[in-house]
């Protein structure tokens, strides 16, 4: 029972210093964004105006202080989880009505999905509704939002649902090893659903159209033939519909590859912009950034259900919580409340290992153009228009920017390809 009080104390710390460490590092953020009012950062003299940049640190403190109110709200929230014994209750009581087959269990663990997104509905209706809608980028009603919601929960439910079934009956069959063939089984539906998502799952949420012929579509096809990136088409898809932030991604393998474009990203960009910007996009694929994040995501996939098993093994974690010993679901639920206690530390890492792929990707598209001009124009288009904070502060980008700030992706590309 000692060892028990001792894991929720450690928990209870836990959220504490992580909501302290947060908050702090919005203050950095909040003080260095707005450290030089008025004064545009030199690369971007002469490409926004003095109200734009007003306009940009205005966004970034709103974002920031949203940021700093949420992580309060969630961190309160946890410890009253885990201080009322809600979900101990909860699992007797789905238990007690569907009896405790391993789709009871699975079902728990959705419908405490469910319970958990509650209290945030509240602020993605106010990210979205308020501070998106006040800077001009929501170009969602609310109906759409309620759909996207609906959509998302049911297709948690049909993909999720089954998958935690079999991971749960892996124990019966498996034994000490179910976790190896968790792994096994969950990389690869991973991979499976990497190939059905730009066929299948995105269609369900956005309008994908094939770019139409003209000088944009053979300018970004000779650039693909150039480098040899085999993609099976490039499609345009309606971010205006729900967003005035603009972006381009590939998704997919081999002949599934798509490339995607945001509508808004053609409407704001020149067409060798768009050409610099896919290129930095396929220097992703051709530096090999896509397999390698894969196997790190196969690293912490393996490693998180390790510590599952090492915890299931561990009676004095579930009782700490109110749980039964010997049973996965809670174990489950547990590590996904608490995980990110311990993931957010590890965060610089991750950003620091996805900078670096950042900076490769642009010294390719670089090497691939033959020059940084398009690529850094673009750049600077897009930060102009998505209202970019030109001044984070270095602590609050090694915890949370996976991209480089425009400043030093300018200095980069400077420099030449290495």
């Amino acid at each position: 029972m000692e060892l028990s009080r001792s894991i929720l104390d450690i928990v209870y710390v836990l959220i504490f210093f992580r909501l302290g460490a947060e908050i702090l590092l919005d203050i950095l953020n909040a003080r260095e964004a707005n450290s030089q009012p008025g004064k545009i950062p030199d690369e971007m003299v002469g490409e926004i105006t003095d109200e734009q940049y007003s306009r940009s640190v205005e966004y970034t403190l709103a974002r920031t202080r949203f940021h700093s109110i949420h992580a309060i709200w969630g961190s309160l929230f946890l410890v009253l989880f885990f201080a009322t014994d809600l979900f101990p209750a909860l699992y007797g009581m789905v238990l007690s009505t569907l009896g405790t087959s391993v789709y009871a269990q699975g079902a728990f663990l959705i419908i405490t999905g469910f319970v958990i997104s509650i209290p945030d509905l509240p602020f993605e209706l106010w990210s979205q509704f308020r501070i998106e809608e006040r800077f001009g980028f929501n170009k969602s009603s609310f109906k759409l939002w309620l759909v996207d919601q609906v959509k998302g929960m049911a297709l948690g439910m049909i993909i999720g649902y089954p998958i935690l079934v079999l991971v749960l009956s892996l124990v019966g069959w498996m034994g000490a090893n179910w976790w190896i063939w968790a792994f096994a089984l969950i990389f690869t539906l991973q991979i499976f659903l990497l190939i059905l998502f730009p066929r299948y799952l995105l269609p369900l949420f956005n309008k994908l159209e094939n770019l139409p012929d003209g000088s944009l579509k053979e300018r970004l096809v000779t650039l693909a033939k150039k480098v040899s990136f085999p993609v099976a088409r490039i499609q345009v898809m309606d971010g205006s519909k729900r967003s005035g932030h603009s972006n381009a991604f590939f998704t997919g393998f081999g002949k599934f590859r798509h490339i995607v474009l945001f509508d808004t990203l053609i409407d704001q960009l020149e067409e060798e912009q768009v050409e610099g910007v896919l290129a930095h996009e396929i220097g992703h694929y051709c530096k090999g950034h896509i397999f390698k994040m894969l196997f790190l995501q196969a690293g912490f996939l393996l490693g998180g259900l390790y510590v599952i098993d090492f915890l299931f093994r561990t009676p004095e974690f579930s009782i700490s919580f109110g749980f039964q010993p010997g049973e996965l679901a809670p174990v489950f639920l547990l590590l996904s409340l608490t995980g990110g206690l311990v993931t957010f530390w590890l965060s610089p890492i991750i950003n620091l290992f996805s900078r670096k792929n950042e900076f490769e990707a642009d010294a390719f598209a670089l090497e691939t153009m033959g020059t940084a001009k398009p690529l850094e124009e673009a750049l600077k288009i897009m930060a102009k228009e998505n209202l970019s904070n030109l001044r984070p502060h270095p602590l609050y980008s090694i915890f949370y920017s996976s991209h480089p700030s425009l400043n030093e992706r300018r200095k980069a590309l400077a420099t030449g390809p290495t």
